[in-house]
């Protein structure tokens, strides 16, 4: 069954989409926008567990592959173009499930702020342009910044490099991984999406008040 986009779009209409690079601020600025705007809020890997306990090796082989894997160390050893694709097939499988599972969100009758991997030739078809924001950050920030986070998932995948039979290789070999998907053709990409955009500087200064505003000002929030 095909549902047209002008069908989408429409049941779509609250919902805000943020995507981009890693160590951009994405997650920050949906908690953020959530709580001063009373929007709901669909983190990073929302209803990934129900997505996982739906999809099926013939339908959503890339999903599946956490069914299907030989071992976490497999996982963080794959090569960068392996895991380049795998990254790419993940998120177009799992934008179908995040458009059923927003529409049905939708009916709540609140604004909803999204933390997304739908890829941009997707959303040009589902939403409008004020309602999606590009959040970028340099190749470097992503790659050595990745397990600066405390959160449980990076923390779970170092402590997986650092059970590998050489950590320091596996180590390096998953940093390239990264490096893959934020590379600079990535990069460009999303900065020629069409999409409003905002660059984190690298930098320590606290952006992050700035950044609600200009995100708040675009979503046409206020």
């Amino acid at each position: 069954m095909n549902i047209e986009n002008n069908i989408l779009k429409y049941y779509l209409r609250n919902c805000y989409f943020i995507n981009g690079t890693a160590y951009a601020g994405k997650s920050t600025m949906c908690k953020m926008l959530a709580e001063k705007y009373d929007m709901i809020l669909c983190g990073e890997n929302y209803s990934l567990d129900k997505i996982r306990s739906i999809a099926t090796p013939e339908l959503q082989p890339n999903i599946s592959y956490m069914k299907t894997k030989p071992s976490w160390q497999h996982f963080v050893s794959r090569s960068p173009d392996e895991y380049e694709k795998w990254i790419d097939g993940n998120s177009r499988e799992l934008a179908e499930f995040e458009i059923a599972e927003l529409i049905s969100l939708s009916f709540l009758g609140k604004k909803i702020i999204v933390d997304t991997n739908i890829p941009c030739d997707v959303l040009h078809q589902i939403t409008d342009y004020d309602h999606v924001a590009i959040m970028l950050s340099e190749q470097s920030m992503s790659v050595d910044k990745f397990f600066d986070r405390e959160d449980e998932e990076k923390q779970f995948l170092l402590s997986v490099i650092n059970s590998c039979p050489d950590p320091q290789k596996t180590l390096e070999n998953f940093k390239a991984c990264i490096a893959r998907v934020n590379s600079p053709e990535h990069y460009e990409s999303f900065k020629n999406s069409g999409f409003f955009t905002l660059t984190r500087r690298n930098d320590t200064s606290d952006t992050r008040e700035e950044v609600l505003e200009k995100l708040a000002e675009h979503f046409k929030l206020k």
